[in-house]
């Protein structure tokens, strides 16, 4: 496991649950607005922590915590995450994933073995626009994200789908596009953009070697999306509510 941060305490991460959150290094997708631009670019700039470090901390903090929640990146390109969420699940965690949905085999895989109990899944746009939101080259990006859908909407365990709602990148009919894709969800969260100075977009301007601002740099100078207002938010929660078989919640966050 590359394991590039950890949070020790968070009422936030993990719904209902007091837990830690751990960040794994690496991503396949290259979404420009992603907030961690220095875990996908350049993971191991980051603070790096051992397995057995980060089992060590669980292993004391077990009266306190009660789950985890691994993120990213993205964990599920990590070969030996099973054997760690089987290590995690022995100490009594509830574990949490946060996963971008393109690799179906390993979700299936963790779910059938019982190590997750709670997933969020981004779905970054509708399938048309799926390559250019992630920074892909392949159009067939959207197909994985499918295949995960279907298994998570099939699965018995709690779970949220979410995007985060870029100016630039979403529209109104893009979002009732993917109302229309994930109809039948229990949860559909639409995520305010919020601006970051870690931005994948200004990581790689600056450089993989280069992961803060330089201080004679201003934040405008790397403003490249936008957020839209809370009630154009609203507006569209609206519309994807309205998507004839959109029986699941509908809900705003970072508002």
């Amino acid at each position: 496991m590359l394991i590039a941060g950890l949070n020790k305490t968070t009422l936030l991460d993990y719904p209902g649950c007091v837990a830690a959150t751990i960040f794994v290094g690496g991503c396949n997708f290259r979404c420009p607005f992603c907030h961690n631009g220095g875990l996908v670019l350049g993971p191991l700039s980051q603070q790096l922590y051992s397995e057995e470090e980060i089992l060590a901390f669980l292993q004391k903090r077990k009266n306190v915590l009660k789950g985890v929640c691994v993120t990213g990146g993205e964990p599920t390109l990590q070969a030996d995450l099973p054997e760690f969420l089987s290590k995690v699940k022995e100490m009594g965690y509830r574990v949490k994933l946060d996963t971008n949905g393109y690799k179906p085999d390993v979700l299936e895989e963790l779910l059938g073995k019982k190590l997750l109990d709670y997933v969020a899944m981004d779905i970054k746009n509708c399938p048309e626009k799926y390559a250019v939101t992630v920074g892909m080259r392949t159009r067939e990006s959207w197909q994985q994200i499918h295949s995960s859908i279907k298994i998570l909407k099939a699965s018995s365990i709690p779970y949220e789908f979410r995007t985060t709602v870029v100016k630039e990148l979403h529209t109104k009919e893009d979002l009732i596009k993917i109302g229309e894709w994930i109809k039948g969800c229990s949860f559909y969260y639409l995520q305010q953009y919020q601006d970051n100075e870690n931005m994948l977009c200004r990581v790689a301007h600056r450089g993989e070697d280069a992961l803060v601002l330089e201080e004679e740099a201003s934040i405008s100078d790397f403003e490249y999306f936008h957020g839209y207002a809370k009630e154009e938010m609203e507006q569209m929660a609206d519309a994807v509510r309205q998507v004839p078989g959109m029986t699941g919640q509908v809900i705003l966050r970072g508002i």
